[in-house]
């Protein structure tokens, strides 16, 4: 994936090499690997994107997580927002991948606990 970035953004298709060094800097972080995680992030910063703060939630990620959270199923929380159940899923994916959890539950012991986690 991070060759794949590195060629696609070479050849001037950034939406590519945006996620491939997106996806390279997930497999680095769910393996532990700091280097290659680095390599991924200075990659993805000469796209043009800036790699966010793991806890920098925007003001509609903080309510879909809190919602969540609180038990509510997608479609609960695309019916309360006035949102499609596929965005809900979109800014769900961004939440787990900003605040490093792979599920529901983690999401909830994270937002109702924030001081316990990294």
């Amino acid at each position: 994936m991070l060759v794949a970035g590195e060629v696609n953004r070479r050849g001037k298709r950034k939406r590519a090499a945006r996620l491939a060094f997106q996806r390279a800097l997930e497999l680095f972080e769910e393996v532990g690997a700091p280097l290659w995680k680095g390599k991924a992030e200075a990659g993805l910063s000469r796209t043009g994107v800036r790699v966010a703060e793991p806890a920098s939630l925007s003001p509609t990620e903080r309510r879909i997580a809190v919602m969540v959270a609180e038990g509510r199923t997608n479609r609960e929380v695309a019916d309360a927002l006035f949102v499609s159940v596929k965005t809900v899923e979109s800014n769900l994916s961004r939440v787990y991948r900003k605040l490093g959890v792979r599920s529901r539950a983690e999401l909830t012991r994270h937002i109702t606990d924030p001081g316990n986690h990294p």
